[in-house]
């Protein structure tokens, strides 16, 4: 436990930080679901729309540096290709 004033106040700061955090990489988990679920579903204009949408929120939480910025990019590429393989595939 914090023993001093300023110890305490980080701990609470930290607190506060990682909830805020949480609930950002809570956002970009559902925005690629949000992709995946438009691309099992078949549909390709619906999933590349989704997929702009997307594109924001991880390119956002990266800047953030709540994500590492190689990650948001491999995120998008995965995505980026199964809505490519969509059409190929119908």
């Amino acid at each position: 436990m914090a023993n001093t004033v300023q110890a305490r106040k980080r701990a609470r700061q930290a607190l506060a930080a990682r909830a805020h955090n949480a609930s950002l990489r809570s956002r970009l988990r559902t925005a690629i679901k949000a992709v995946r679920k438009a691309v099992d579903a078949g549909d390709k204009t619906a999933a590349q729309q989704v997929f702009q949408q997307s594109m924001g929120v991880i390119d956002s939480i990266a800047d953030k540096k709540i994500i590492h910025k190689n990650k948001a990019a491999r995120h998008k590429s995965r995505l980026s290709a199964a809505i490519k393989a969509m059409g190929a595939s119908v």
